[in-house]
């Protein structure tokens, strides 16, 4: 929620209109729509409404919200992720990601241009890089920049930048795209591993894995992928043999873990996923003593 109440905060400040009296709108707003839409997807229309417009302002990524555009952001590049191929639909491409951070909050950013790649292929773009980035779009919690949008180093300074990924603790059946989640789950069904071309280490494979999690409210397929593959309690070797993978994977399924990531939409099946950025075990005797200091 803390992004929805930092849209507050910029509605009211830029409207001189309450919260209060926002919230109300927000509220009459959705009941009119029959709550088919988010509080955030209708504090979007209230500020259009209102004639506050998000577009071409600069905004804290702790601001961001789902379908938000010509978004203009400045902050510290923390991660780089290797550089991904797909070929989807007779279509051929490559997609770059990292991570930037300001003193609000990080987000993740994805690149769809080559010639934006290519500023992190030639080192143009490297980790602790302060860059602006205008007229992206926002689309499940990420950063999305197109062939229109612009992306440079910047010669502004940022202190206090977060870079650790800020997650709250939710059920499935809340899911809604774009947030930022920890979730305690089972593993209730695996899929075969899906092995692709690493980027970053040449004749080297990558490999993602598909899962099926049940914490009790709803069931969500989710993607892992490297490390956090292993953090199941898989070997390399047994990830990269599907012999020896189906003969571990009994091991795992069932198994409750805290899964940490992202909710959002996949298009090619219009429904929701949830993107693993880590994986922890369950410390029971912590979730006991974490209970009985808000009792």
């Amino acid at each position: 929620m803390d992004n929805y109440n930092s849209l507050l905060e910029r509605i009211s400040g830029s409207s001189g209109v309450s919260i209060e009296e926002i919230e109300r709108k927000i509220e009459a707003k959705r009941a009119k729509l029959s709550g088919l839409i988010s509080k955030e997807g209708a504090a979007q229309i209230v500020a259009a409404e209102l004639g506050v417009s998000f577009e071409n302002q600069r905004m804290k990524i702790s601001e961001l919200l789902h379908g938000m555009k010509r978004v203009n952001v400045i902050g510290k590049l923390t991660k780089i992720f290797p550089i991904r191929e797909y070929n989807k639909n007779g279509r051929e491409g490559k997609i770059g990601s990292f991570l930037i951070g300001d003193e609000s909050s990080n987000t993740r950013v994805v690149l769809w241009d080559n010639s934006h790649i290519n500023l992190l292929e030639t080192g143009e773009l490297a980790e602790g890089s302060i860059i602006e980035i205008s007229n992206a779009s926002v689309r499940n919690g990420e950063v999305h920049l197109s062939a229109f949008s612009d992306i440079k180093k910047s010669s502004e300074k940022l202190d206090g930048v977060k870079t650790d990924r800020s997650f709250m603790s939710a059920n499935i059946k809340d899911a809604r795209p774009g947030s930022s989640v920890k979730i305690r789950a089972a593993i209730v069904q695996v899929f075969e591993p899906r092995y692709f071309d690493s980027k970053k280490d040449d004749g080297k494979k990558g490999a993602l894995l598909n899962v099926v999690l049940d914490d009790g409210t709803e069931t969500i397929r989710a993607v892992l992928f490297g490390e956090n593959i292993q953090k199941l309690g898989l070997s390399e070797e047994e990830i990269f043999s599907l012999e020896k993978f189906n003969q571990k994977k009994e091991e795992f399924l069932g198994e409750e873990k805290l899964f940490s990531g992202n909710f959002r939409t996949n298009t090619f099946f219009n429904n929701l996923e949830m993107s693993i950025d880590n994986v922890e075990n369950v410390d029971v005797d912590s979730m006991i003593n974490e209970l009985e200091g808000k009792a």
